[in-house]
């Protein structure tokens, strides 16, 4: 449950300057940026985006948004960039235009690995080529030595992502962590945590006990219930969630990955929402001493 009072949240939204919607939507988002306080504790947690929630979007007009609202690390979502079919000058030509605007590639959108190598190795070629520090992924459990084996002759860091309850072999991150103990440590966990709470895992906790193998986050709220098999997504702040104590637990453990602000509400515009859950997050940062 979140226990952030009202007031807290009304400031973080005012500070983020997302009231003035009639504004055409970069201006708004160019708004919340530039009035945003000063990141604060926000200096030990580095931020991106996972741009499921914007695979509407272009690949230029992503770009230019996550510029305007200040966000420098992306893990792009196959719409943006198909790691499992692109060609090396593609994944080159993405590379570039990030570069560009001042924005990191740090990782992919789920990338479901099956037990073929063919098919595996070109993900890997593409991360290569990319310099991606961490590929997000999804291994079916007979494909896990064969991606095991190429995370080593790559020395790529991989982070299997949970996804709730409705799946039957990831649902929690203790899931992940049962599979992945046992493996090279290259091989961790990316913390979805609207999923794990759905999953009956508190995010707090799993950031805590996840830490030696905790590569990735996935940072979102929601107003789904424990236990539920359909998500509620919401702009951060606006759900049941407890954001405050995971960047606190965030911080404690000296996280160093990046913590991807992924917006999957169904309604409204991918952007604004964003802006809004980026507001809320820097306003929280600002505040915790």
């Amino acid at each position: 449950m979140n226990t952030t009072p009202l007031l807290t949240r009304r400031d973080a939204l005012r500070t983020a300057a997302l009231g003035v919607l009639s504004l055409p939507l970069l201006n708004v988002a160019a708004r919340a940026a530039e009035s945003a306080p000063a990141a604060g504790k926000a200096g030990s947690l580095r931020f991106g985006c996972a741009t499921y929630g914007q695979r509407a979007l272009s690949v230029d007009d992503l770009l230019t948004a996550l510029k305007a609202l200040r966000i420098s690390n992306v893990a792009l979502y196959k719409a943006h960039l198909n790691w499992e079919t692109a060609t090396p000058d593609e994944v080159r030509a993405v590379v570039a235009k990030a570069t560009a605007a001042g924005i990191t590639l740090t990782g992919t959108g789920v990338v479901a690995f099956k037990n073929n190598e063919a098919a595996c190795r070109k993900a890997f070629e593409n991360a290569k080529v990319a310099r991606l520090p961490t590929m997000i992924c999804k291994p079916d459990l007979d494909a896990l030595p064969l991606v095991e084996k190429l995370a080593k002759e790559y020395d790529q860091r991989l982070a299997i992502h949970n996804h709730g309850p409705e799946d039957k072999v990831y649902p929690s991150p203790y899931d992940v962590m049962k599979v992945i103990t046992p493996l090279d440590a290259r091989i961790g966990l990316c913390l979805d945590v609207g999923h794990a709470m759905r999953a009956k895992a508190d995010p707090v906790e799993a950031i805590r006990k996840c830490a030696p193998r905790l590569y990735d986050v996935h940072l979102k709220d929601s107003n789904a219930i424990p236990g539920s098999d359909k998500d509620i997504a919401v702009e951060i702040g606006a759900g049941r969630m407890d954001i405050r104590g995971m960047l606190r637990a965030l911080m404690e453990i000296k996280y160093t990955g990046v913590a991807s602000f992924e917006y999957e509400k169904p309604t409204g515009h991918p952007i604004t929402g964003l802006a809004e859950s980026v507001g809320y997050v820097r306003g929280l940062l600002a505040g915790m001493t």
